[in-house]
């Protein structure tokens, strides 16, 4: 698998975000990794570096190739509006990023983990692929015989839906996609302008 599977609290060092959620890591060391830590003198990053580095922190945090990434780009850019928020929709959209906002799965691996052994359906068909793009209108369920697995029901305990742009009904494990979010109602702290300007060279 081309994924990245390693230690996820050192790329959230590199980042000094926690990119994939909650890290204690991050209060002990706020540092980037490297065996110097602080007493190494790190140089002045260029326009192109920051760019670049908030387009890998997007990558990681979503769980995206770079061929797949590109191609939601030439996506966004091609839809009416602004590019950067089109590309933050897009991305959110994916049925994966749904899973893991509707308190199905506790992260957005584990929801793509769900997603791929088939325990998902939109609008009523099993779909197990986690790249595929959720429209405004699309229910998103668990499989009738998965409800019972213990991974979906103990992340169901104590969930609250915090995002206006999905419902979720606990008792019937199932929800819909009201709407594709607007750049207000997500919260991850991302500056898309600067995907946007990395793209345009």
């Amino acid at each position: 698998m081309a994924r990245y599977t390693g230690p996820t609290s050192k790329i959230a060092r590199r980042f000094r975000e926690p990119i994939f959620g909650p890290d204690k890591v991050l209060d002990k060391k706020n540092y980037p990794p490297g065996q110097h830590g602080l007493t190494k003198k790190r140089a002045k990053q260029s326009e192109y570096a920051v760019q670049l580095m908030e387009k890998q922190k997007v990558k990681l945090m979503y769980g995206i190739l770079e061929r797949q990434f590109a191609k939601i780009f030439d996506r966004a850019s091609r839809k009416s509006g602004v590019t950067g928020e089109n590309l933050l929709a897009l991305i959110e959209a994916r049925l994966d990023n749904v899973v893991y906002r509707m308190g199905i799965a506790p992260t957005r691996r584990a929801a793509r983990q769900v997603v791929g052994h088939r325990h998902i359906t939109v609008n009523g068909k099993v779909v197990n692929i986690s790249s595929y793009t959720c429209k405004a209108g699309d229910v998103v369920a668990v499989r009738e015989k998965s409800k019972a697995l213990e991974i979906i029901t103990s992340q169901m305990t104590g969930h609250v839906n915090k995002h206006s742009w999905i419902e979720f009904d606990k008792s019937s494990m199932s929800g819909k996609v009201v709407n594709l979010p607007t750049r207000e109602q997500i919260a991850e702290n991302i500056k898309e302008q600067l995907i946007v300007e990395l793209y345009s060279k």
